[in-house]
């Protein structure tokens, strides 16, 4: 995984997340800005690519003191965003 920044209507990704969690757009929009703030701070290997720790991004996203979810709920949302990720070409998984 790189850390590119990927050109992506972030309103689009906000409502398809909200539908499909339930979740209220703003905090999906808190969730989304946390997890650029992770990624952000991220190394790279030796290769120049990043690994992120799901757990780990998890654990920070909850840490933070304006985050009000709970770890399912959250999960939920992060798993929406892949998927919408996935399906639109945003992103794939590596081997």
């Amino acid at each position: 995984m790189t850390n590119e920044q990927v050109d992506y209507n972030v309103d689009e990704l906000i409502a398809h997340l909200a539908e499909k969690t339930k979740v209220a757009a703003g905090t999906i929009k808190l969730v989304l800005k946390h997890e650029q703030t992770f990624i952000d701070k991220a190394k790279p290997n030796a290769q120049g690519e990043y690994d992120i720790d799901s757990d780990e991004l998890v654990d920070y996203i909850l840490a933070q003191k304006d985050v009000k979810l709970d770890e399912l709920t959250l999960e939920t949302i992060l798993d929406a965003e892949m998927q919408y990720l996935l399906e639109n070409g945003y992103a794939d998984y590596e081997d």
